[in-house]
């Protein structure tokens, strides 16, 4: 069952008309493991389908997900918000999830919004109990580079990358690198790309890419939070 909620916003930090944006919550199925806020990335909203088939495939693995709108989403506009006014749609968002899911409270989302999330957590010093990156855009395709990594060292909360080998935003080495600095888990997804096209042919799993994922993020959970 999908819960529609809205997100309330402090007056000043957004742009939108009522100071609010669109939030989906889906509740864990079976027994209750943990919550999840999860942004999007920036082409596509919280309804776009890698973000359902993401809450789905948590869901079935004992996840609660809280997936929301950043305010340029919500407006229809191509352009995201400035980082200022997307980390406080973050805070915002979680803010929502505690007050309608039980805990213990992740934050996370695809590509910008994992990115976004994290920043949330050094710049409103947020207390979660982990993060879940999906597809962490650690660098553009044409300049590989791990600066957007940078402030993850100022992060104590587990962390966990679900990222495609073929990700042209994520080279292996350099994640692994980040990752084993910083402490963190990377999960590598068979033959998946930056949006989890896989390949078919090659794909040595006999589980679809997110069901792929939502292993990993239970298998995390058992290690970071210990019944």
């Amino acid at each position: 069952m999908i819960r529609e909620l809205r997100v309330g916003l402090a007056e000043g930090n957004v742009g939108t008309a009522d100071g609010r944006v669109s939030a989906l919550l889906v509740p864990a199925l079976g027994t209750h493991r943990a919550t999840v806020t999860l942004g999007h990335g920036a082409g596509a909203g919280m309804t776009h389908r890698s973000m359902e088939a993401i809450a789905e495939a948590f869901a079935d693995v004992g996840i609660a997900t809280l997936r929301y709108n950043f305010p340029f989403k919500e407006q229809g506009r191509s352009r995201v918000d400035a980082q200022a006014v997307s980390t406080a749609t973050v805070a915002a968002a979680l803010d929502c999830a505690r007050g309608e899911s039980p805990g213990p409270h992740l934050l996370g989302g695809h590509s910008y919004g994992g990115r976004m999330a994290s920043h949330a957590v050094v710049d409103h010093g947020l207390d979660v109990a982990g993060l879940v990156f999906c597809s962490f855009p650690l660098h553009t395709p044409a300049k590989p580079g791990t600066k957007r990594a940078e402030h993850l060292d100022g992060i104590a909360a587990p962390m966990l990358f679900l990222s495609g080998t073929r990700d042209g935003m994520a080279q292996p080495e350099l994640l692994n690198d980040v990752a084993t600095r910083i402490g963190a888990t990377v999960n590598w997804l068979d033959t998946a790309d930056h949006g989890y096209k896989v390949l078919k042919r090659t794909r040595t799993r006999t589980d679809g890419v997110f069901e792929e994922m939502a292993h990993y993020a239970s298998a995390w959970l058992d290690a970071v939070l210990p019944a």
